[in-house]
């Protein structure tokens, strides 16, 4: 038996995605227990930033830290609220230069439908995987996140910038051409970023996912209220477990509960 606290889990891009629940103690390759009973039980909470046993109140946090880090302040959710490059500070300025002033990528991904983000060039392809997209292409490369975030704006009147994550764990393949609508999307991007558009083409990365049994009509696990599950792993796709009786598990959405997992 293992315990520890629920965070994000760890991904490798490769023939199938890797997946790694990490833990203070111990390391757990989870494409290994495919095909494997498993028992998740909850025991308590610890918050990812300040170690308290606080109820968790949003994104692994308690209540305290989360309307008080810098790393959860709007700008994140809404980047074309970013205010770095202008030296406004909204909660810790040294923070936010180094994460907002740095190079940003504009994609198109597929996952439950064809969507549009933003995320830090240092984050491709596991952003990609962590919504479970099975294709994805970059639009264009910004040097911050500011202007990545206005050409999020003007993309979302014309595509979903939202994962549905019930479609998204059913979906195998893709057959739709992502440099196509990459091309199409140039015309929409505000005229701050067109200098950064580049006259080549892009290709798509596909990616594959470890899972033998897709589900019909996935049910997910509130793992509060039933404080305990047991169950067949037979996937796991973008953050979600998925078990053999069709009930899956968002570990993203769990981050700083603390769980017994045997």
């Amino acid at each position: 038996m293992f315990e520890g606290v629920l965070r994000k889990m760890k991904v490798e891009l490769s023939d199938d995605v890797n997946y790694y629940l990490d833990f203070k103690n111990d390391f757990l390759h989870l494409n290994s227990l495919i095909g494997k009973k498993i028992h998740i039980k909850h025991v308590g909470y610890e918050c990812l930033n300040c170690q308290s046993n606080q109820v968790i109140y949003r994104q692994g946090f308690c209540k305290n830290c989360f309307f008080e880090m810098p790393s959860t302040a709007e700008w994140i959710m809404k980047p074309e609220l970013s205010k770095a490059h202008l030296g406004i500070e909204e909660r810790d300025l040294e923070f936010e230069k180094d994460v907002q002033l740095k190079p940003h990528i504009l994609y198109l991904a597929f996952s439950s439908s064809i969507k549009v983000g933003v995320t830090r060039k240092t984050q491709v392809p596991y952003r990609w995987i962590d919504q479970g997209a099975i294709k994805a292409i970059q639009i264009l490369e910004l040097p911050n996140r500011y202007l990545a975030g206005i050409s999020e704006v003007q993309l979302k009147k014309h595509y979903s910038d939202k994962t549905n994550w019930r479609e998204m764990l059913k979906i195998e393949n893709c057959s739709i051409d992502l440099e196509k609508e990459r091309l199409n999307s140039l015309e929409f991007i505000p005229s701050e970023a067109k200098p950064f558009i580049e006259k080549k083409s892009f290709s798509p990365i596909e990616i594959k996912f470890p899972v033998t049994k897709y589900p019909l009509k996935p049910k997910s696990l509130n793992l509060l209220k039933e404080e305990k599950f047991e169950g067949e792993l037979v996937g796991i796709k973008g953050q979600y477990l998925i078990f053999k009786d069709e009930t899956v598990f968002n570990i993203r959405s769990n981050e700083g509960l603390v769980v017994n997992f045997s």
